[in-house]
């Protein structure tokens, strides 16, 4: 009980936290010149974000038991670990941030990253995910895709480097996108393993 207790609380504070970096990053949108609120739905962080918020929000209220949760979890799981690793990799520095976007890109790109991943290794929850789970995941990077690009093509609006078709060229894209999809199919099947080996919380 003292552990479900725990986990509740785990997870409701890091959907607050989620959400805050959520708003705040709203927040300096709208008041940027040179930014648009538009755009933001075009980010994977923002999208792995909301699914981050929406699924912690679930396990503190302890709805987990579906199979539609499954499919939730494991693509805010591995797409929050996604957004913290290829952030990282490729993206800090690239513009140098003040006030709240400052605030907002460390909460969404850190500080949520480590809670959600830190409470999924040692908090659970355990025993949702299966391999159709796993295949249902794919999804959410193939809608991502099949959003982002086509409106790029359209708006001109590229919300990464390694996605801009117009500078690199659709055949750079695509093998940037395979790579990405490879390391993703990768994650899921990882962490659906990881949770087998490990006894349930």
């Amino acid at each position: 009980m003292r552990s479900e207790k725990l986990t509740r609380a785990w997870f409701a504070v890091t959907a607050v936290v989620a959400l805050t970096g959520l708003v705040s990053q709203v927040v300096a949108s709208a008041t940027d010149p040179g930014g648009r609120v538009a755009n933001l739905l075009c980010f994977f962080t923002i999208d792995s974000n909301l699914l981050v918020t929406a699924a912690s929000v679930l396990v503190a209220l302890g709805a987990v038991r579906t199979k539609l949760f499954a499919v939730l979890w494991l693509d805010a799981l591995v797409g929050i670990i996604v957004t913290g690793i290829v952030y990282q990799v490729a993206l800090a520095g690239l513009s140098e941030l003040h006030g709240l976007s400052l605030f907002a890109d460390t909460m969404l790109h850190k500080v949520t990253p480590i809670l959600f991943v830190l409470g999924w290794l040692f908090a659970g929850p355990r025993g949702v995910l299966t391999w159709r789970a796993v295949g249902w995941s794919l999804l959410y990077p193939l809608v991502w895709l099949a959003f982002t690009l086509p409106r790029g093509a359209i708006t001109g609006f590229y919300p990464y480097p390694f996605v801009d078709a117009g500078a690199l060229g659709y055949g750079q894209v695509t093998l940037n996108c395979v790579f990405i999809g490879l390391f993703f199919t990768a994650l899921a099947a990882g962490a659906f393993l990881y949770e087998r080996r490990v006894r349930p919380v």
